[in-house]
């Protein structure tokens, strides 16, 4: 049977389950679909069951006290599914989902988009390597198992997470062998009057580097990896300094290690959005591509709301808010007679988001990383094409990321070019001498995820198919 409901909510991190929260406080039927088992999504994840007890860290009570609201409301939590198509049928929102492996559909009069973000991770020489890690995943390993990525990690990357990353690794008990960033200590300085908007999140950030600092651990500042070195597993890194732009230069440094952990940003997951016709635009500060968004959720297509880092990277705190507002305004389209006031929201939300963008820009990579990947790095991991593939495809005529992806499957394997194609687009936008802005992204298509044939067609004989005569000879 077919479930009807006034708002449906893909994702529940602090966007969408705020959302929800928001649209089931003002009388709306809500459902929350979402991957995990638990809500919370990557920043408020919650630990696993196998776990007892564990420090209360300020993630872990942000996330218990969300999961205690969604108990508390009135919302529907949907665990453990895959949405992978979205249609529009009489005027209504079906949304079509994988769970306990088949296929089942939700019909919605309001849809609200809370997909989050993917990680940018620099493709490197050795960067496929086991033991290779993204900085995202191996908060989500600690968060949830309480798990170091390995025995001695080097810590690589953009912006405040690499100092996460490596705090929580020493206080899990395993060894940073170093950190590693292009950043320097005066984009640090440049961005502290914005981080001044959350002196508690600054607060923080000063003991995560102060503890890394006591505690005797080198940090590369304005270095990169050049290279991660191993037989079947990582034995070591490469790394050297960088220019202005991020150019490596000079000589390296080398580091014995078995793990990294190496991230560069985060960018809006838009798929959904962009396969429901809503424009995006190239916005640098928010992560590259963004949907046009209001602030308050609303897009141009009637009963369809985005928020969170799926409209634009501006960190949790704004997510949060962003979340509320883009309930509230979903409300407001289930019920027109609804009356409240969300200015004290938007001021919030706009305090919140200067100091997100602040944290965004620390971790935008520079055209110079680029630099980094070389003809045979591996760009595409699903089919295995490397730099001078795609190159060799831009060189036959292929301008856009469509057009690589027409001619090498680039994007077409199960990660459905969520890490390859912005990788594909810098490297074109290098070969035609262009900005990244003039390369639009490729077409979504449907599924949004890997949809297993068995969950569509359900179990069957190969005696109940219909095989026809064969023709006369």
């Amino acid at each position: 049977m077919i479930k009807s409901c006034d708002v449906a909510i893909i994702g529940a991190g602090p966007a969408g389950a705020n959302a929800g929260i928001m649209a089931a406080s003002q009388g709306c039927h809500t459902i929350i679909i979402d991957e995990q088992a638990m809500p919370g999504g990557q920043i408020w994840r919650a630990k696993s069951g196998s776990i007892k007890s564990a420090p209360k860290t300020p993630e872990i009570i942000d996330g218990d006290k969300l999961r205690a609201s969604i108990a508390k409301s009135n919302l529907s939590h949907i665990a453990n599914a895959r949405v992978w198509q979205i249609e529009r049928e009489s005027g209504k929102w079906v949304l079509y989902f994988i769970i306990n492996g088949r296929s089942e559909k939700i019909r919605a009069n309001v849809l609200i988009l809370a997909t989050g973000a993917r990680e940018y991770v620099q493709p490197i020489p050795g960067w496929t390597l086991p033991g290779v890690i993204g900085l995202a995943g191996a908060t989500a390993l600690m968060k949830r198992d309480l798990l170091t990525p390995g025995k001695r990690t080097v810590v690589s990357g953009t912006g405040p997470l690499v100092f996460f990353v490596a705090s929580e690794i020493r206080r899990l008990g395993g060894e940073v062998a170093a950190i590693v960033t292009p950043n320097s200590r005066a984009d640090w300085l440049r961005a502290l009057p914005s981080m001044s908007y959350r002196p508690d999140l600054l607060r923080r950030g000063l003991v995560w580097v102060s503890d890394l600092l006591l505690a005797g651990i080198p940090i590369f500042w304005r270095h990169a990896m050049k290279q991660i070195d191993g037989e079947t597993k990582v034995q070591s890194v490469k790394v050297s300094k960088v220019s202005n732009d991020w150019s490596p230069k000079g000589p390296t440094h080398l580091i014995e290690a078995d793990s990294v952990c190496i991230g560069h940003g985060l960018q809006a997951a838009s798929e959904a959005s962009q396969l429901l016709g809503i424009d995006v635009k190239y916005q640098l500060e928010l992560g590259g591509w963004v949907p046009e968004v209001q602030e308050d959720g609303i897009t141009k297509i009637n009963g369809l709301f985005i928020c969170g880092d799926g409209a634009g990277i501006r960190g949790a705190a704004a997510a949060e808010i962003h979340g509320k507002l883009a309930g509230l305004s979903a409300a407001k389209f289930v019920k027109p007679e609804a009356n409240f006031s969300n200015s004290a929201l938007l001021n919030s939300y706009r305090r919140a988001s200067r100091f997100g963008m602040a944290m965004t820009s620390l971790s935008i990579p520079r055209k110079g990383l680029q630099k980094l990947i070389t003809q045979e790095t591996i760009v595409c991991r699903c089919e295995s094409l490397r730099r001078c593939d795609i190159e060799n495809e831009i060189e036959t005529g292929a301008a856009t990321t469509n057009a690589v992806k027409s001619g090498l499957r680039a994007g077409m394997g199960p990660c459905g070019g969520k890490y390859c194609q912005s990788i594909i687009a810098k490297i074109i936008a290098d070969r035609k001498n262009q900005s990244e802005e003039k390369i639009a992204l490729p077409t979504p298509r449907p599924p949004l995820r890997p949809v297993p044939t068995s969950a569509l067609l359900g179990e069957f004989e190969y005696t109940d198919l219909q095989i026809p005569k064969p023709a006369p000879l």
